[in-house]
């Protein structure tokens, strides 16, 4: 069943290679034509392929002809030419599918075929590596190709470096000596991009977090717009990578004394004098009173200015661990720690952290130690960033295996392109022993028997720790070996193409060294020391052995995984062997299996020592593998599926800082939300309410939080005398003149320059919140399963209602921030300050570091009432206003 769903989902190998046959014969005539070209006219077709597309022609219309182009570069720089087979894995990229090629069918260059094509664009083209070695030497080696066709080229490094290929660079250093320093936009720029997943995921969030809106560099942002990428390894990349997000960081700003400050203020504080109790909505507030007498204590003019929005915020959670959290109630104290106990179920909940500080208000207030966290500021999936790409491709030697999963999460087809030379390669059924000692004698003595022999081998392990054993047991064999692990990617991809020398011993975990050929005799590059008579002789005599003898010491969770290992043997049609060692305390044989295969065993009368080798065992442990296949797609589907919750959220939110770091003119829409925030806090106060119930004291407070009220509006006398209508009118008019004030003063350059400054903070700091609230509701939503409710769909529901909240939030927090600027305020913010760029040591100009970047958190921070069990903010209680009404109106 599976393997009909797979050929459904990979649209019959067979039937989708002849169809390409014909186009390849066209490419293949067009050889004679472009042979005859100069090196000037062969890079002039660029700039014919151009005209082309500008006078309406498709990428389809011209593939044939920039096939042969790239073909007849390849030719002329690197002296390899691309073999038919090639060609069909570049057309099955370029539709944006999955060429699976084995392994040394040539993956890197047929990626220039489907690169230069859609480069012609000039939208730029992403190509992605599995580690940073690979997308360098993957640039300098294919530059040269790019580079006769007049594209440019660039590759991403760590620690913001980036580079440009530049023939005319001399570099001492060997393999990378055309390769030039360049700013990482400028490598953004270039036609072609090489980078790893990581690099590329990365930049975008540091994008979605640049804070410069200055009038003279309004744009900061490195990337621009994700038009197409190939992923090379795509497996490793969108399957195995894909289980852990990307997440931007930082630490907690606020120390641990802090909190304690504000606890032995808010502890002097009284009830009903300097704070209030609202019991329903379990909130407390300031009066007054509370305010001035805080405001004392730290030595402040105006608690709510801009520059004090965080002394509000430990004051705020302050009051909320005093007057409104009751220990034994909403907590308890445990070990010295702070224990939430589930409203629901009255269980403690270790592990669990109210968000937003207040957990840490209230440790302060119980005189425990207090736990500084991590805020997440930005995060994506791996899944959802790549499928924002216009169109996706992908080689890899091993996506068969995975195609249902490729298709159901990146809507990715894998078509399977045949080799060049038939594969010749020997897989031999697995060995089976009993328990680990008698597995890895069986090892040893295979090793030996071959190195002695002159045959090179590569052991596969699963992880560090089994490479470790091996290493020691050759060691005391006195056998020569190299361990690889993946850490040092530059040397692993050396050693490996050298693993085919003769009674070369190799030891790698399964994943070491992805990208890199091994050639029998060794890879004559990087041979220095032998002629070409020299390796001639060695390749024969491998070739005599068997070619090289791939050795799993045990089977992976993954078939891919396995295959993988495989297929560094039979390359270009090279001989090779392969044998993969299992016992039956593996790891994987014990969580599946494994009992059943020790009483085969059994029946068969085997000795301690011999090995069980039987094709119905293999097919049992496949089957194993498939089940964990299975379970590790359900773990990558989970968490698309949540992620694409947030997604939705984060579409809103970074479109909004992106309308203000372009520039736009915001001056509309700041002042539509102080409208509604005016709006909203009349009606709390006048709509439904008698005039003989007004509580006047209480609406001038709050509406002064907002703007600078008139003698009329101030005055509780003049206001208890006024219409409900006039109240509305006089305030919002009142609102437009101190706005018009306000520009008038600062000029409206400056003026526009702040409510850009103020949306922006804004915003970011409430979208950290939001992340942080959204992690929180996603790590209890599983106990609506207990009630018979599905949790994804009650996440994507309570979800929505926290986003509609952070809306109202941003809403607020922008209205009541807007008026309370001053000129003073301005001197080091003001259109030509740069704030975030200052320019860390290891990173390009314009380019903001963590620290940097990381946001700052806004007055009135709240965490989402309902999934934190923390009181309500006012816009929280403005809904469920709104709710009651509605529900009032239809009783």
């Amino acid at each position: 069943m599976l393997k009909t769903m797979t050929k459904l989902i990979t649209g019959g190998d067979d039937k989708a290679v002849k169809r390409l046959r014909p186009e390849i014969d066209d490419i293949n005539a067009l050889e004679p034509d472009f042979e005859r070209l100069s090196d000037e006219d062969l890079r002039a077709k660029t700039d014919e392929f151009k005209d082309f597309l500008e006078d309406g022609s498709g990428l389809d219309d011209i593939r044939m002809e920039a096939f042969a182009a790239v073909r007849e570069a390849a030719k002329r720089t690197l002296g390899m030419r691309h073999f038919d087979v090639q060609l069909m894995g570049g057309i099955v990229l370029h539709q944006g599918k999955i060429a699976e090629m084995k392994t040394g069918e040539g993956k890197t260059l047929v990626a220039t075929l489907p690169t230069y094509l859609n480069a012609l664009t000039g939208k730029g083209v992403h190509v992605v590596t599995v580690n940073d070695y690979l997308a360098k030497r993957d640039a300098q080696w294919m530059g040269g190709v790019y580079h006769a066709l007049g594209a440019s080229v660039a590759t991403l490094q760590h620690q913001q470096s980036a580079y440009l290929y530049d023939p005319t660079v001399e570099n001492p250093k060997k393999g990378f000596e055309n390769l030039r320093p360049i700013s990482r936009k400028d490598a953004y720029l270039a036609d072609i991009t090489y980078g790893t997943n990581s690099e590329f995921g990365f930049d975008y969030l540091w994008d979605a977090m640049s804070a410069d809106i200055s009038q003279s560099d309004i744009d900061q942002r490195v990337q621009r717009e994700r038009h197409y990428a190939i992923v090379d390894e795509v497996d490793n990349i969108l399957i195995d990578e894909a289980r852990t997000p990307l997440i931007i960081s930082r630490p907690a700003e606020e120390s641990a004394k802090d909190y304690a400050k504000f606890s032995r203020f808010v502890a002097t504080l009284r009830q009903d004098i300097d704070y209030t109790i609202d019991e329903k909505l379990r909130s407390a507030s300031l009066t007054s009173e509370g305010m001035t007498k805080l405001e004392r204590m730290l030595h402040v003019k105006n608690m709510y200015a801009p520059e004090n929005f965080r002394l509000v915020h430990f004051a705020e959670n302050a009051l909320k661990a005093h007057a409104v959290f009751q220990r034994d109630r909403e907590y308890v104290v445990k070990d010295r720690e702070v224990v939430i106990v589930d409203e629901f179920t009255g269980r403690l909940t270790p592990g669990r952290r109210f968000s937003d500080g207040l957990h840490q208000a209230i440790e302060a207030k119980e005189s425990v130690p207090v736990q500084r966290e991590s805020i997440t500021c930005a995060t994506i999936t791996l899944q959802n960033y790549f499928r924002m790409y216009h169109k996706l491709a992908g080689m890899t030697g091993t996506a068969v295996t995975e195609a249902e999963e490729f298709w159901k999460i990146y809507k990715l087809d894998v078509v399977e392109v045949p080799t060049n030379l038939p594969m010749i390669r020997e897989d031999k059924p697995d060995l089976v022993y009993r328990n680990q000692k008698s597995k890895y004698k069986a090892i040893g003595d295979e090793i030996e028997a071959r190195h002695e022999r002159g045959q090179p081998v590569l052991v596969g392990t699963t992880d560090i720790s089994k490479s470790e054993i091996i290493s020691k047991m050759l060691s005391r064999r006195k056998i020569k070996h190299e361990v690889l692990n993946a850490k040092q990617h530059e040397r692993e991809a050396l050693v490996i193409a050298q693993a085919g020398r003769p009674g070369a011993v190799t030891v790698a975990t399964n994943m070491a060294g992805r990208g890199t050929d091994i050639v029998l005799g060794g890879n004559p590059e990087f041979l220095d020391e032998l002629t070409k008579e020299q390796w001639e002789r060695d390749h024969r005599k491998i070739i005599d052995l068997g070619g090289l003898f791939i050795l799993g010491s045990e089977k992976h969770e993954a078939r891919r995984i396995d295959n993988q290992l495989r297929g560094r043997s039979g390359r270009q049609g090279d001989p090779g062997e392969s044998r993969f060692y299992v016992a039956l305390d593996d790891d994987l044989m014990r969580r599946f299996g494994g009992e059943r295969i020790q009483t085969i065993m059994g029946w068969a009368g085997l000795e301690e020592d011999a090995p069980l080798e039987n094709k119905m065992v293999t097919k049992s442990i496949q089957g194993s593998q498939v089940k964990v296949e299975s379970h590790h797609f359900d773990i990558r589907k989970h968490l698309v599926e949540y992620d694409d919750v947030v997604n939705t959220h984060r579409q809103v939110i970074y479109e909004q800082r992106d309308k203000v770091l372009a520039g736009s003119d915001i001056r509309s829409n700041v002042k539509e939300m102080v409208e509604k925030e005016l709006t909203a806090i009349l009606d709390s106060f006048l709509e439904g309410v008698r005039p003989d119930d007004w509580d006047v004291d209480g609406l001038i407070e709050e509406l002064r939080k907002v703007i600078p009220l008139d003698e009329k509006l101030g005055n509780p006398d003049e206001l208890i005398d006024m219409s409900i209508e006039a109240i509305y009118d006089d305030t919002l008019a009142l609102a437009e003149r101190r706005y018009s004030e306000m520009e008038e003063a600062f000029t409206p350059d400056v003026m526009r320059h702040i409510e850009r400054a103020i949306m922006l903070r804004v915003i970011d700091s409430h979208w950290v919140q939001h992340l942080t609230s959204m992690e929180n509701l996603r790590q209890g939503i599983g106990l609506y399963s207990y009630g018979q409710r599905d949790p994804l769909v009650m996440y994507k529901t309570r979800g929505y209602e926290q986003f509609q909240t952070l809306l109202e939030r941003i809403q607020s927090d922008v209205a009541r921030m807007i008026y309370q600027v001053r000129s003073a305020e301005l001197r080091d913010d003001g259109p030509t300050a740069r704030r975030g760029r200052s320019r860390p040591t290891d990173a390009p100009a314009g380019r903001p570091s963590r620290s940097q970047a990381a946001p700052q958190p806004p007055p009135q921070q709240r965490a989402d009432a309902e999934s934190n069990g923390q009181p309500m903010s006012r816009a929280e209680r403005r809904a469920r206003k709104r709710m009651e009404k509605k529900a009032a109106k239809r009783r």
